[in-house]
């Protein structure tokens, strides 16, 4: 009787923990790759023809879903758009540039999908593209026109900024991670 019961508990301590690594591993995913904004994030991907998975992990990448983030250099919202941009953008859609509506998801989700397809039109390179929303349109263009950067002109075989190279690797590593949390 003592086995049985010594066995019984140590199968009842092993389920519990199994229970708890579990549970510990999906709040450790739900903290560190928050889904806020699932359905502006569906409607703008719709819209522009981006995978639901991509802006999200950009969305996490740039702000961790903190839609009243502004970074140092004075990107707003959920996808850290530049006030210039957001300028740029606005004049492209027809619609009224208000700096106060850049933390508002609807609207701030609206102006980064729209920039990452005009951005797309010139850079159809998804590891490109990434580059020149970080990094800048301009210098992503002067990198693809060194050999050193790009054999082809249309790829990189090296991003000279660690940062913008952290930042796509970050962003390609959680968009599986995202994908699965649109299925």
């Amino acid at each position: 009787i003592f086995v049985k019961n010594k066995l019984f508990i140590i199968f009842f301590i092993l389920m519990i923990i199994s229970c708890m690594s579990i549970y510990g591993y999906l709040f450790y995913i739900n903290y560190k790759y928050p889904l806020s904004y699932k359905e502006i994030i569906i409607e703008n991907c719709d819209k522009y023809n981006f995978e639901y998975d991509f802006i999200a992990s950009l969305i996490n990448a740039e702000s961790g879903f903190d839609k009243d983030s502004v970074s140092n250099k004075g990107a707003v919202g959920l996808m850290q758009i530049m006030p210039k941009t957001a300028e740029f953008v606005c004049q492209k859609i027809n619609e009224k540039y208000d700096y106060e509506k850049l933390k508002e998801p609807q609207f701030n989700i609206k102006i980064g999908t729209y920039y990452l397809k005009y951005l797309n039109t010139k850079f159809s390179d998804k590891i490109v593209l990434l580059c020149a929303y970080n990094a800048g349109e301009g210098v992503v263009s002067n990198w693809l026109k060194n050999k050193e950067y790009s054999k082809d002109g249309k790829t990189l075989n090296k991003i000279p900024y660690s940062s913008t190279d952290a930042y796509v690797e970050k962003i390609l590593k959680t968009q599986k991670i995202y994908k699965k949390k649109f299925l």
